[in-house]
């Protein structure tokens, strides 16, 4: 299928796609609000709930702008790799996961922004510089290569 065609099918029959897409297709994390869709050939991640899908956006988004220095880039450059988008997604939530409880794995997204809102206000609030060193020094993306 060609890739213009690809994303206009996507954008007009997903209502909300997930901004952790890769992090719960990769098994890195889990999400109870998630669910799964088959479109030629690709799995794809959807919300079930506008307001939670909004809180992810934003969070992925800060997230991304709190790595750009740890990944070596400049905001704006455009898209990351995929390594560099799993080391936002996978390592940013299992950062906030840690900074929030000491637990290195997340069992529940939806679950874990909602802990971390509690106890720190808003997402602006959250304490990234933490999430972002702990990311940095400890997660590693998977390779297949052995």
């Amino acid at each position: 299928m060609d890739e213009s065609v690809y994303r206009q099918v996507v954008s007009t029959n997903i209502a909300g796609p997930c901004s952790f897409e890769r992090s719960i297709l990769t098994r890195c994390v889990a999400c109870r609000l998630a669910y799964r869709h088959n479109v030629a050939e690709r799995e794809i991640v959807a919300c079930k709930d506008a307001a939670s899908r909004d809180r992810c956006i934003a969070l992925h988004d800060t997230l991304r702008r709190s790595f750009m220095f740890a990944l070596h880039r400049r905001e704006g450059d455009g898209p990351l790799t995929h390594a560099q988008e799993m080391r936002v997604q996978c390592g940013g939530l299992t950062g906030l996961q840690f900074v929030l409880d000491g637990a290195a794995e997340v069992g529940d997204v939806c679950d874990l922004v909602a802990r971390s809102v509690q106890a720190y206000s808003d997402i602006d609030g959250f304490p990234y510089s933490q999430i972002v060193h702990w990311a940095t020094a400890n997660y590693k993306y998977r390779s297949n290569s052995k």
